[in-house]
């Protein structure tokens, strides 16, 4: 049987440590142990669904732990610098939900930490690494079949629901923001398919329609980016139909000098409930390709960068130039 490493679990505030868990635990992963800050609104579905996960009165108690390689962290946005550095300096390498950060400061310290401990600090931009139609679009685009990539176009629709929502989910500092937050999935995958190491935020946008009560809460942004390896552009929004069979019809537009890739993640709308849509479109063919079977190399792939100390499921500087890039148009945004 091929190694794996043992999991530690430092908050549960958002649901994406659920998927987070069941791809790591797909991959051969163990998990032990928990700790979370209160009771979020997540608790009682984490526990009906991990019994044999159990909770830790103190976050020492998995920082301590020998036996645990890798944290994973998903706690209210703010909080999830300070949790990285608690355990990178701890030993561990920390998978942690996107946005990894929410200031340029965190950001700053996460550099410095990680370059002390010599660990891996990954973000889990799901959008990306949750989506078989983007790893599909990767390996199409590494083999030329729409040229050169010349813009990317990406939605990040979202639905508020009529369900309970935590106080932090209206709180501009506790969530950070929605380029921050939501934004850098876009912005992480504009530089993978832009091939951009280097980018600077044109124009960025952030509005409140639906909340005025809540004057933290953003449910429109939008971003326009210049990279030293092409354009992108980000629609962001928390305005999904209540009809939509999912939370979010999230698009991405992939244009190359040869041909275009369009791709559906969630839904094809009005035709299937399920998602993993690719459209290809370029000098030979036109054609559909159906993602739902494709391989997610994200996961076993950070194992391997945990077990073998290399650098395979993410670059460590892409990772930290998507989260400057969404502070930064964030920042810029708010000074309109």
């Amino acid at each position: 049987m091929a190694k794996t490493i043992n999991l530690g679990v430092l908050g549960i505030d958002h649901g994406h440590i659920f998927d987070m868990l069941d791809e790591m635990f797909k991959a051969g992963c163990s998990c032990d142990y928990f700790w979370t800050e209160g009771s979020p609104l997540t608790l009682d579905e984490f526990n009906k669904k991990y019994p044999q996960i159990k909770r830790v009165d103190k976050k020492s108690d998995i920082l301590n732990d020998d036996e645990i390689d890798m944290i994973l962290i998903s706690s209210i946005p703010k909080d999830r610098a300070n949790l990285s550095i608690d355990s990178l300096k701890a030993g561990k390498d920390v998978m942690v939900d996107k946005p990894g950060c929410t200031t340029l400061d965190q950001l700053n310290n996460l550099k410095k930490t990680v370059k002390e401990t010599g660990k891996i600090w990954s973000i889990n931009f799901s959008e990306r690494f949750h989506v078989a139609a983007v790893a599909k679009a990767e390996k199409l685009v590494a083999e030329g079949k729409i040229g050169k990539v010349k813009q990317t176009m990406g939605t990040g629709p979202h639905r508020q629901g009529n369900y309970e929502r935590p106080d932090w989910f209206y709180d501009r500092d506790s969530y950070g923001g929605i380029i921050t937050d939501i934004g850098s999935h876009q912005i992480h995958q504009f530089l993978v398919f832009t091939n951009s190491n280097e980018a600077k935020v044109n124009h960025a946008l952030v509005e409140n329609t639906t909340k005025k009560e809540f004057a933290g809460f953003q449910d429109f942004g939008e971003v326009n980016l210049t990279g030293n390896g092409g354009h992108g552009y980000i629609r962001l929004d928390w305005f999904t139909p209540d009809a939509l069979p999912t939370w979010g019809d999230g698009r991405l537009f992939i244009l190359g000098d040869k041909g275009f890739i369009e791709i559906r993640k969630y839904t094809d709308l009005a035709k299937s409930k399920k998602g993993n849509h690719l459209f290809l479109a370029n000098n030979d063919d036109v054609k559909y390709v159906d993602c739902s079977d494709v391989t997610l190399p994200y996961f076993s792939n950070l194992i391997n960068d945990v077990l073998n100390r290399t650098e395979t499921a993410c670059s460590q500087e892409l990772t930290y130039l998507s989260m400057e890039l969404a502070i930064k148009a964030q920042e810029l945004a708010e000074k309109k």
